[in-house]
């Protein structure tokens, strides 16, 4: 019998973790879910948290309790669909912290609806979040990792970016599959100084699957979502990540439930 020994080198581990400290990561829909937990997590890896979200009573209070237990956080009102904010959010990186490591596109939304239902609102708003709100951030945070050379663009995508939700998620998928194409084409464009990473989670638990309105549509959701995974899932992806060395590009994560076939 031949026996297979894995030595990790604790040198290599301390150097990936340090990756992770005083970092300033720059987070948008921080004020729960996948945000919060990002947030929480990060901070507890040492990075230095700039939190946008509009709830900024919810904010206040993460903030209050990552700096009470050592960590370093600042939090600002972020609506992700005004171009204004987004840069506003990141100018407050720069101005507590010098510089912006890295940029989390999380804001989104998903009320599922069968197209039939001609919800165009809904389509606008997820345009303007899921998919206008990750270009703004994109073209906020892009100036300074050139001129930094150096930075990390994260978008939280979906598994319904790689198949289509329907029915009832259609418009959703578009825009995800739009926000996949994004995080493609500018890994392309971009030289080897900026990293991308497209996160695509199935089934988590987050505010996600209270967004819908249609009646019947939102207990198929809830029923789906039964399976959900922990946001704090989502959130050591997202470390795994950032951590690695600065030649490496972990371009995308595909995360689900194990009992998630979709």
């Amino acid at each position: 019998m031949i026996i297979l020994r894995l030595f990790l080198n604790p040198t290599k581990i301390l150097e990936m973790e340090s990756n992770i400290k005083n970092k300033v990561v720059v987070i948008t829909g921080a004020s729960s879910g996948l945000g919060e937990a990002t947030a929480r997590h990060l901070a507890e890896q040492g990075a230095m948290l700039v939190l946008g979200a509009r709830r900024t009573n919810l904010l206040e209070n993460i903030v209050k309790e990552i700096v009470s237990n050592g960590g370093s956080a600042i939090y600002q009102a972020v609506d992700v669909t005004r171009k204004t904010d987004v840069q506003a959010l990141i100018d407050a990186a720069l101005h507590t912290y010098g510089k912006v490591d890295v940029l989390i596109n999380n804001a989104g939304i998903m009320p599922i609806a069968p197209m039939t239902e001609l919800r165009t609102d809904e389509w606008d708003d997820m345009i303007d979040i899921n998919l206008r709100g990750v270009l703004y951030g994109i073209a906020a945070v892009l100036p300074v990792f050139q001129k930094q050379k150096s930075g990390h663009i994260i978008n939280l995508g979906s598994v319904a970016g790689i198949k289509v939700f329907s029915p009832g998620g259609t418009v959703y998928s578009g825009t995800k599959f739009a926000l996949r194409a994004i995080s493609e084409g500018l890994r392309h464009e971009l030289d080897a100084t900026i990293r991308t990473t497209i996160i695509a989670p199935g089934a988590v638990e987050s505010e996600l699957k209270h967004g819908t309105s249609h009646a019947e549509s939102s207990v198929n959701v809830k029923k789906f979502y039964k399976m959900a995974i922990p946001a704090s899932s989502v959130a050591r992806a997202i470390a795994f990540a950032i951590e690695q060395p600065a030649d490496v590009d972990i371009n995308e994560i595909v995360i689900r439930p194990t009992a998630q076939e979709f």
